[in-house]
């Protein structure tokens, strides 16, 4: 049975993060700086900008995520912090619309990216990195922490919308449904303040 572990993207993990951003999807060309760029800004730059500026963050700090390993091999990613540093969250008017948290509030997280190489999905690896991001936010005092993921149990979802999550996996690991932001995308949160979700 294959051994999964987690840790986090740090500078020395950079040939890691890459080699999990890079299995299939958009991943490559996106450079997980999607959630972190405002539309004008995500127009006007290229997948190599966008390289150098996600290495700049991760060499910089703290950890913008995790990576997970299958045996040793790096194999997914997934992008948890702070929320306002996730600039494209407040400017996404269906999250503006459906969260009763202040932009401004630092103590809210945010996932926002899940990416899994195609040869190792299908084995709980999103699962594996939530659970070990649930405590990474924890950890480092989050109180809540949210995710906008995909609804997959009505209209057929275009696959490369799935980088989101899907809300089954975030509702097994304990996340509330708090809104339907439009057909097809939640908005969940788990309360990391007390006991009640350890």
């Amino acid at each position: 049975m294959s051994t999964i572990t987690t840790e986090p993207a740090t500078t020395a993990r950079w040939n890691d993060v890459q080699r999990a951003l890079t299995g299939g999807g958009d991943g490559a060309s996106c450079q997980c700086m999607w959630p972190i760029l405002r539309n004008k800004d995500w127009n006007q730059t290229s997948t190599p900008q966008r390289t150098e500026m996600f290495r700049a963050e991760i060499d910089e700090g703290p950890p913008p995520g995790l990576v997970a390993y299958v045996d040793g091999e790096a194999a997914g990613w997934i992008r948890v912090g702070p929320r306002p540093r996730q600039a494209r969250i407040p400017h996404t008017r269906m999250i503006a619309a459906a969260t009763t948290e202040a932009f401004d509030d630092e103590s809210v997280w945010a996932v926002t990216c899940v990416v899994v190489r195609r040869e190792h999905r299908g084995v709980g690896l999103t699962a594996a990195l939530l659970r070990a991001a649930v405590e990474y936010a924890r950890d480092a005092g989050a109180r809540v922490l949210e995710a906008y993921p995909v609804d997959t149990r009505g209209e057929q979802q275009r696959a490369n919308d799935l980088y989101h999550g899907t809300l089954g996996t975030f509702l097994r690991a304990g996340f509330q449904q708090k809104t339907v932001m439009k057909p097809g995308r939640v908005l969940v949160a788990l309360d990391l303040s007390g006991n009640a979700n350890r």
